[in-house]
């Protein structure tokens, strides 16, 4: 036996027992005769005193940082203790010690603050992962995946398998490809999700499918995406959006619960894709606190049924303004003290590249009712009043308002909205809003190609009242510069996405279940009926034999749990992760293969492509 007890178990009321600890050793300290030892494993720390007797042995077998040791002693009530550790109040007077395996001396110090960079405590992850933030990390993640896997079982959902080597389908990324020695020239595609065969089990009879799978998109990175990463991947036949979305929303509760400790007994928000865009100029708006977008100029073709403030601009002769596709204001509660410094800041920070912008217009809400802007040469004080006004701006607001092409600036507010949000505190990692957004555009429209795109994937139903548009109108666009004229601009996917703090953490949708319309689905994408049956044919043949209604979800496992930890990224939430690359730094992949594999796989290099 290595030990009777983990590191972070003993207390107070244990005092007199005689133990056996096994860990790794986080710190040395001698005090003259006697010699302190912090030792370590995933459970905690407990400190250790080597006294006289042992001076001699520890002098002839000294030890190092990350040695790997085995001790046994009796529990002690400490002299000195520390009440930020929950073993703090004892310590092992140690009798005997062995060196179970020696350490060289680790590249960067293993303690929760480290002086290791990314870089470092990627390659060395194995060290990285003995850090104790990095370990609850991993801990919350399992806690979720049990939590996951409980509510499910539950509620009579079956763990079933699907393959990883299929075929390459469009699907909106690229596929990671790997090729067959025993099919020289063909490959098999690494799945971006396992969509076909989640539906194809539903055509089974399997009525309530999940998985906690690995998905693969060969997409660039940034900090909430990585090339693999984990779905929990659900499907339910029988079903209508509001009985997936009552199930979702009780496994999201039971995880808050679970991991958390947290009764989530808000009535969780919906509101439209519409209504987010035109509230927040995105489609996964943080919700944690207001600060809505005011549409000046409107109305706009993207939004027919929306108006604006036209008032505001009657007899102004400002080129900005009356250049502008949009004009888009938010009121900051309680920023009208802003200096000239930060304002100047702020713009700034909208003129960088990824925000994009020409510059900011401000408007300061004074207390005593007067406006102080940076337009006071074109806007007098009533129409300074007009858009306070349409801002609903209070005393003591400060305006920001961003003018340009409509994409582009609603864009644009929607990051100076969330930058403000951070920069007044109102993003506390330690409150949770959950939101479900719903009645997404059923395609997206690609002026480059003049053709239509999937605005979720080609297997997302039309809302029921869209279908005869769907298959009785022709995709066909006769004036590109009026596409938002076509009736498929108007058909609202069955669709839905799960928000959680600003960030989607989850979507789904009701599936296309009848043959014909998932070939006009197809068509409407530009596939012809060969390309179709070539790529789908597995999935139109078993259309053929009775499907269900039928519809899922799934939840990006990675985001959920890096925002329950209250971190942006994701990485620290997967025990081996890729760089921002898409590299392992630690097993130097992916990396180039031997010749004699090359030639059974009948794969030439090409050394210019190479190059």
């Amino acid at each position: 036996m290595y030990r009777s007890h983990t590191c972070g178990e003993l207390r107070l009321n244990d005092e007199g027992k005689h133990v056996t600890l096994s860990g790794w050793v986080q710190t040395i300290r001698k005090f003259g005769a006697i010699t302190f030892v912090d030792l370590r494993d995933r459970y905690g720390i407990t400190q250790l005193l080597f006294g006289e007797n042992l001076n001699n042995e520890l002098d002839a077998n000294p030890l190092g940082r990350e040695f790997v040791i085995q001790v046994v002693g009796k529990v002690a009530e400490r002299s000195s203790k520390n009440p930020n550790i929950p073993t703090g109040e004892i310590e092992i007077e140690v009798d005997s010690f062995k060196i179970l395996n020696k350490s060289a001396v680790p590249p960067f110090t293993i303690q929760d603050e480290t002086d290791g960079g990314d870089d470092l405590r990627m390659k060395y992850r194995y060290l990285d992962l003995r850090r104790n933030p990095i370990q609850k990390n991993i801990v919350l993640r399992y806690e979720v995946n049990r939590s996951v896997r409980n509510y499910l079982h539950e509620n009579g959902f079956m763990d079933i398998e699907t393959p990883f080597l299929i075929r390459s389908t469009p699907e909106g990324a690229r596929d990671f490809v790997v090729p067959s020695r025993m099919n020289p020239g063909e490959f098999y595609a690494l799945p971006q999700s396992p969509q076909t065969f989640k539906q194809l089990l539903m055509v089974s009879g399997f009525d309530k499918y999940f998985q906690i799978v690995k998905c693969f998109r060969d997409e660039d990175l940034r900090a909430d995406r990585q090339p693999e990463f984990t779905q929990i991947d659900c499907e339910m036949s029988f079903v209508e959006q509001e009985d997936i979305l009552q199930m979702f929303e009780g496994l999201l509760k039971r995880v808050f619960k679970d991991v958390k400790g947290i009764e989530y007994s808000d009535e969780i928000a919906r509101m439209t894709w519409e209504e987010a865009m035109w509230q927040f100029g995105n489609d996964k708006p943080d919700i944690r606190f207001e600060m809505p977008l005011a549409n000046l100029q409107f109305p706009s073709a993207a939004f027919p049924t929306k108006t604006g403030h036209p008032e505001v601009f009657e007899g102004v002769d400002f080129k900005v303004f009356n250049e502008a596709e949009t004009i888009i204001a938010i009121a900051v509660p309680g920023a009208g003290e802003y200096t000239r410094k930060q304002i100047d800041e702020l713009t700034e920070w909208v003129k960088r590249p990824q925000i994009g912008m020409m510059g900011l217009v401000n408007v300061k809400c004074n207390a005593d009712g007067t406006f102080k802007s940076s337009v006071d040469k074109f806007f007098n004080e009533e129409k300074l009043g007009l858009i306070a006004k349409a801002a609903n701006a209070k005393a003591g607001d400060l305006i920001l308002i961003l003018a340009g092409r409509e994409e582009k600036t609603r864009k644009a507010i929607s990051e100076l909205r969330l930058e403000m949000g951070k920069r007044l505190g109102l993003r506390n990692p330690e409150v949770f809003k959950l939101l479900w957004v719903l009645d997404f555009p059923q395609f997206e429209y690609s002026e480059d190609d003049n053709r239509w795109y999937a605005k979720h994937h080609p297997f997302t139903a039309p809302k029921p009242e869209y279908i005869d548009t769907m298959i009785h109108t022709s995709p066909v666009i006769d004036d590109p510069e009026h596409y938002l004229e076509h009736p498929f601009a108007a058909i609202k996917a069955n669709a839905y996405d799960m928000v959680l703090n600003g960030s989607e953490i989850g979507g789904g949708s009701i599936r296309i279940f009848q043959k014909e319309l998932q070939e006009k689905m197809f068509h409407a994408l530009g596939l012809t009926k060969e390309e179709a049956d070539e790529k789908f044919g597995f999935l139109l043949g078993a259309f053929e034999y009775g499907v269900p209604p039928h519809g899922g979800l799934a939840f990006g496992m990675d985001r959920l749990c890096s925002i329950l930890g209250g971190a942006d990224s994701i990485r620290d939430f997967i025990a081996f992760p890729k760089n921002n690359s898409g590299r392992d730094v630690m097993l130097d992949a992916p990396a180039s293969i031997d010749q004699v594999q090359l030639k059974e796989l009948a794969i030439k290099i090409d050394e210019i492509s190479k190059a």
